[in-house]
Formats: C-alpha cells, structure tokens, sequence
C-alpha cells in the first residue's frame, strides 16, 4: 500500500539469491505490477518476478501478486504453487494481502514467516493473525519507518504482530527466522 514500493525497494534487493521463496501482494493496478517486478528483478539476487497461475516457488524466488489478482499459495505434491484469481475484493483490495496470507497460513503451517509493511487501512491484519495462530512467525514494520502506520498498526492491534521493527532490519529478521540466516 502507501510507501509499499520503496519499502520493498529497501527489504528485497538486500536478501541473498539462496533465500526461502518469497510471496509479496502490492497493492498496485494491473499493468503495473510486471514493470515493477522486472525493476525489482534488475536490483535483486532474487529472481523476482510476476505471479503465474500454476507457477512452483522455490528458493531463490519473489514472485508478486499482479495487479487485480489475488495471489493464493496451495502445497501441491510437497511444492508451493500459486494460485492467481480474480474474485471479489477483499479488505477492500485485489490484490489483497488477507488473501495471500490466508492461503499461506493453510499452506505453509509453523514454516512462514511474514511482515506487514507501511499502508493505509487494515489489509492483510486477519491473515497475519491466522499466520501467527498456525504457529508461524510474523513481523511488523515500526511506526517511525513507516510512510503510512496503517496496516502494521492494524495487525499489532490485532496481536498479529510478534515483534515490531525498522524497516532496515526487516530482511534480516525474515531469513533468520527461516534459518537462513545465521
């Protein structure tokens, strides 16, 4: 959402190419979101790119949600797959963050760890919430680095959020919890 881009501009790039797999919803119009990929790909060691309906996700991969698509992540025969659909917006969104986060708290069980970044309203705060309830980790942007302090302030508010931090450290915090990181 609001200040979303830079954010993502300031935690993608600085994850290593053998990173877990990453699932990222922006909200952003279609015909936006495959530009914004190709530029995130051109800063990343990541091989970042736009969601495909049936696409596998391994290490090593972002894949962002397109614009006026939810993005949904299914296990499939022990891989992650992306389900990419239209359907009614959700918190007000679509793509929508409670969508992916939703799905990937069915999916990937106590393996996920997931941030909320800076945005205005509430998007993404229940899907979280499901995330940290199936035992995964979850991580909040902090105000003071926040553009907007809507969303993370919606999921703490919630007690999504198991810990609070700068943006800066956010990368970090991601690939530590997955064990990436030592």
């Amino acid at each position: 959402s609001t200040g979303g881009v830079e954010a993502l501009y300031s935690v993608i790039p600085t994850m290593p190419e053998n990173s877990p797999p990453v699932v990222i919803t922006q909200h952003m119009p279609a015909g936006f979101t495959a530009s914004f990929a190709t530029r995130m790909n051109s800063l990343s060691e990541l091989t970042v790119q736009e969601a495909k309906d049936g696409m596998i996700i391994k290490s090593g991969m972002a894949c962002i949600a397109p614009g006026d698509y939810h993005l949904e992540i299914n296990r499939r025969a022990g891989a992650y797959v992306c389900k990419v659909r239209q359907g009614p917006n959700v918190s007000g969104h679509r793509p929508s963050v409670d969508v992916l986060f939703n799905s990937v708290a069915e999916a990937g069980e106590e393996y996920v760890t997931a941030a909320i970044l800076t945005g205005m309203g509430r998007d993404g705060a229940e899907g979280m919430l499901k995330i940290r309830e199936a035992g995964g980790y979850t991580i909040g942007q902090d105000e003071a680095s926040c553009v907007v302090y809507g969303m993370p302030k919606a999921a703490r508010k919630m007690d999504a959020v198991m810990e609070e931090m700068p943006l800066q450290r956010i990368a970090g915090a991601l690939l530590k919890a997955q064990g990436a990181l030592a």
